[in-house]
């Protein structure tokens, strides 16, 4: 008899602790001052559950954090909250000639990179602020079904890097500036509502759109803007063959050149490229003048430029383009 009740409370024991190491931390705090969990955005990543079957937020209080920040493919359905947007700021300064790894070395400078699919951002200012000194990328994200909303992207050449064949990213409401082909890569990715400032006279998209995707990168009812003095902004130029970019119902302003568009120096690419504009207004939009390899969709066009469509689910069990395209979370639901 008392064997069995040993047996019995020794398997209770096990099951309560496996409960235990079960549960994990959702709601996680990062403040530099100590009053949250950890003082550090990388130690809240790295202590965060992998694979978790809840979504884990991260909320980061204002303060100006120097880190060159990874969240990897483990940790999935992760959100890095700030409490503002200005004032929640992540940098670093890590450039081409800094890393020295070689010709690929721009791939390594990232201040922070995403490799995990389902991850969110906002409030947030991600820089690299190494400055004009060549290839230095702010933000590099490579998960699928990542999104961002209200945060602000500040670098210089290559600010932004979309990475992924088959990632779908989602901006909005985001600020997003840089010097020569600041928005970079072949992922799909759709810009809502955001602000696109250049630094300097030179190209903003740099799209690298595999072949036989639908789409590559949208921009729709988006802002673009330029610093004073600045004149000559080419929308884009293809990085690679079958480079896919449309602007729709954005204001563009005197900066943006009536051609609009250019090839890559010393290729054939414009002859694969789709570039297309849809209803655009401002001074730079100027759409009888654009390259004769662009395009001015018609009204039946535009409509297959829906959300849905350019983010639309690939697979049966992964959550609806609605889902994951509406992040947003209350600060007061987060411990802080």
């Amino acid at each position: 008899m008392k064997l069995s009740k040993y047996f019995f409370f020794f398997g209770m024991f096990l099951f309560s602790a496996g409960l235990a190491f079960a549960q994990y931390e959702t709601k996680i705090t990062v403040a530099q001052d100590g009053s949250g969990d950890f003082t550090t955005i990388q130690e809240a990543i790295d202590a965060s559950k992998a694979f978790p079957d809840e979504r884990v937020s991260v909320f980061i209080k204002n303060g100006t954090y120097r880190e060159k920040v990874l969240v990897p493919a483990c940790n999935t359905k992760l959100s890095l909250i700030g409490e503002s947007a200005e004032k929640t700021i992540l940098t670093y300064d890590d450039y081409f000639d800094k890393i020295d790894r070689g010709r690929n070395s721009t791939f390594h400078t990232y201040t922070l990179k995403v490799e995990a699919n389902d991850f969110h951002a906002e409030n947030l200012t991600i820089a690299n602020t190494a400055g004009p000194v060549g290839q230095a990328v702010a933000l590099h994200v490579s998960g699928d079904r990542c999104s961002f909303t209200n945060c602000r992207l500040l670098g210089h050449q290559d600010t932004l890097y979309t990475e992924g064949e088959n990632s779908r990213q989602y901006f909005s409401n985001c600020h997003i500036e840089g010097t020569t082909d600041f928005i970079f890569g072949e992922a799909t990715v759709l810009f809502e509502q955001c602000t696109i400032h250049s630094l300097s006279d030179s190209y903003i998209t740099a799209a690298n759109t595999p072949k036989g995707k639908p789409f590559g990168f949208v921009f729709q009812a988006c802002k673009l803007t330029a610093a004073e003095g600045v004149e000559k902004v080419y929308l884009g130029r293809p990085w690679r063959d079958y480079a896919k970019v449309v602007f729709m119902n954005c204001e563009m302003g005197v900066h943006i050149l009536p051609e609009g568009w250019a090839n890559w120096g010393g290729t054939s690419r414009d002859q694969t490229a789709f570039y297309a504009e849809y209803q655009n207004s401002g001074e730079g939009a100027q759409g009888e003048k654009r390259i004769s390899w662009s395009h001015q969709l018609t009204k039946k066009q535009a409509r297959q430029y829906s959300k849905e469509k350019i983010l639309a689910p690939v697979f049966a069990d992964e959550p609806e383009t609605s889902v994951w395209t509406n992040r947003a979370v209350s600060r007061t639901t987060i411990r802080h």
